[in-house]
């Protein structure tokens, strides 16, 4: 009987992969597939020589040895041990991340009421005026944008002007100019409509029964927002701090013109090394650490966004949407601070904590992930 179960299941399975690979086989030869592909395939081969074959060179050359004037193909880690080890990567690469991290919050805090309002108290009829209006700043050059800021921002710009003629000042602000502060306030106006966009179209996409169905069921507007319209406008917000966060960290215009010393991030630290120092192997290792830097951000940000959903439905039930906030926020601090203590116990060297802080939060989402597949 063991054996008949056995050759059962057995046929069980390669039937099951047989069907598998049947329905994958009748993809492939599907003729709307076939054309399908013939359309992307002159975009995916642009797209491919031009991203992903200068990302490949930059990531070969990152590997060779910088020599007078030219560039000796001898591999070395050597790039990689000197940029990690830098006080000045570090405090630049650090300087990006707080800034792109500032620019975003700013830009979608500020980017959520806008679209939520077009959404949902503007008549249908009127929307598409107001996606008009939002789109109004993409119509000059954004090198364009950049100065009117400067000329905003500047010692004897309009802020610090109106402000000295109505006696609230008696010196110009220097704190809003070459800083990094006047660069977070220019991206986060740059990238406003950015995030405007994908917000607006998630809160599009709600059921408006939904928001009825809590109303009527006692809850009050704010709770129904912070249970049904916030959780179902969280793919829109997602969308948006990924579109803002992954270039600005990259941003070179906005720092070389309005951030001054302290204001400087990482691309100008590559322009520097490849321009300035021609140095182009360091150039490549400080760029390919940047985007590298970029990748675990991101994994840090979808593990702690995982880890603040599944306990704040674990509280939920048993307290009030305040309590299950700060119990949430607690497993995120929690969480980060164990990383962050690891690499310093373990070496106290930046690239020891960065490194801590990657495994950490990877070993975190195999553990939700298998949270999830027990439930």
């Amino acid at each position: 009987m063991i054996k008949i179960g056995l050759q059962a299941e057995g046929t069980t399975e390669s039937l099951g992969g047989t069907m598998a690979q049947g329905r994958l086989q009748r993809r492939i030869l599907n003729p709307e597939a076939i054309n399908g592909l013939k359309m992307i395939s002159p975009t995916a081969l642009y797209a491919t020589l031009l991203l992903a074959v200068p990302l490949f060179l930059i990531f070969l050359y990152s590997f060779l040895t910088d020599g007078y004037l030219t560039i000796e193909r001898i591999p070395t880690f050597g790039n990689y041990v000197e940029t990690w080890t830098s006080p000045v990567f570090e405090k630049v690469l650090m300087r990006s991340l707080g800034v792109s991290m500032a620019v975003t919050a700013a830009t979608v805090l500020a980017a959520f009421p806008m679209a939520y309002f077009v959404s949902f108290y503007v008549e249908p009829s009127k929307k598409s005026i107001w996606l008009f209006l939002i789109t109004i700043p993409f119509w000059t050059s954004y090198l364009i944008r950049v100065f009117l800021w400067l000329v905003i921002l500047g010692y004897n710009g309009v802020i610090n002007s109106t402000l000295m003629g109505l006696g609230v000042i008696t010196e110009p602000i220097t704190a809003i100019l070459y800083n990094a502060n006047s660069v977070v306030i220019t991206l986060a106006h740059a990238y406003a409509p950015f995030a405007i966009l994908p917000i607006f179209v998630a809160l599009e996409k709600i059921d408006r029964s939904l928001l009825e169905a809590g109303r009527d069921l006692g809850e009050s507007p704010l709770m129904t927002f912070v249970r049904v319209t916030l959780p179902l406008a969280l793919p829109g917000v997602v969308s948006a701090i990924m579109i803002v966060f992954i270039p600005t960290i990259g941003d070179y215009v906005t720092p070389s013109l309005l951030g001054g010393p302290e204001g400087k991030m990482v691309a100008n630290l590559v322009q520097l090394q490849y321009l300035k120092l021609d140095n182009y192997p360091m150039g490549s290792a400080t760029a390919v650490s940047s985007m590298a830097m970029v990748g675990i951000a991101l994994i840090v940000g979808f593990a702690q966004s995982k880890l603040f959903r599944r306990v704040y439905g674990a509280f939920i039930g048993y307290s009030n949407a305040g309590l299950s906030i700060l119990a949430a926020l607690a497993a995120v601090l929690i969480s980060f601070g164990a990383c962050i203590v690891v690499g310093v116990v373990a070496s106290g060297a930046f690239f020891a904590i960065v490194l801590a802080v990657a495994i950490g939060h990877i070993a975190l989402l195999i553990w939700l992930k298998s949270q999830e597949s027990k439930a």
